[in-house]
């Protein structure tokens, strides 16, 4: 299991991505949202759109994984 955090800030095109721990395009360390440990990323994106989603959508914003360290959730 790994854990996982949100990126607590707005990316260029809108998103707010959900990182693995050691990620190297991570966020830094004031700026993530713990998510726990979980098995795989889409559990992890499903928490921060519990958490999170609201939030996101009021800022046209969008929750999906990182490229990078979560890709089978990475939507955009």
């Amino acid at each position: 299991m790994a854990h996982y955090y949100m990126n607590s800030n707005q990316q260029q095109n809108g998103d707010y991505e959900v990182h693995q721990d050691g990620c190297a395009h991570g966020a830094h360390p004031n700026n993530q949202l713990s998510l726990g440990y979980h098995s795989n990323c889409r559990d992890a994106v499903a928490l921060a759109i519990q958490r999170y989603g609201n939030e996101a959508t009021q800022k046209n914003g969008r929750i999906n994984g990182c490229y990078y360290c979560s890709n089978p959730c990475h939507t955009s």
